[in-house]
């Protein structure tokens, strides 16, 4: 199996994911139009994917859009109760459980698989940067990850279930240059 490699800065990330096709909107987003958000929103897409799948190669599609706090508060209540807008919310396409066998049925020719959809709050993210001291670039990359792997099946609700998700987001943020999001003082 042929894996090609791109260059991201100081690292190499696999491009495994060529028959991905990633759809991202940015076109409201409040953040420093000097940063291609784009291009680290990807990055940290495939990282994820990578970390996260074994199954790499088949045709998959993901939609990642940065909202405003009116719109993210409006899916947060409307989906989940809560009548606050939050960092990033998932919306999966196809159940965690069905993902294996839709990946064989891509695989096999099938329609691509339907990761789902990631809203990702900017302003939100630019706050909680700000109160975390940590880079905006750092943070989004981190939710970009977060919300990724929650399309595939990961979650946070029961103690071991969290363990296993953040030491994967540990790994996976590791390999983009970036330190443990985890991390406390003591």
């Amino acid at each position: 199996m042929h894996t090609a490699m791109m260059m991201d800065g100081n690292h190499t990330v696999p491009d495994e994911f060529a028959r991905l096709q990633l759809d991202v909107e940015l076109s409201d987003s409040i953040l420093d139009a000097d940063v291609d958000w784009e291009s680290l929103i990807v990055r940290a897409t495939k990282a994820a994917l990578s970390g996260g799948l074994s199954t790499k190669n088949a045709p998959m599609e993901l939609y990642i859009e940065l909202v405003d706090d009116e719109q993210s508060q409006q899916l947060n209540c409307d989906y989940r109760g809560k009548d606050k807008p939050t960092n990033v919310l998932s919306f999966p396409g196809i159940e965690p459980d069905d993902l294996p066998a839709a990946f064989l049925e891509a695989l096999k020719g099938g329609p691509p698989v339907l990761l789902g959809d990631l809203m990702i709050a900017d302003n939100v993210v630019i706050r909680e940067a700000a109160e975390q001291q940590k880079t905006i670039e750092n943070h989004l990359s981190h939710l970009v990850v977060h919300g990724v792997l929650h399309l595939l099946g990961y979650d946070h609700i029961e103690d071991e279930e969290a363990e296993e998700m953040e030491a994967l987001e540990r790994e996976i943020l590791a390999g983009l240059g970036i330190s443990d999001p985890y991390e406390t003082e003591d």
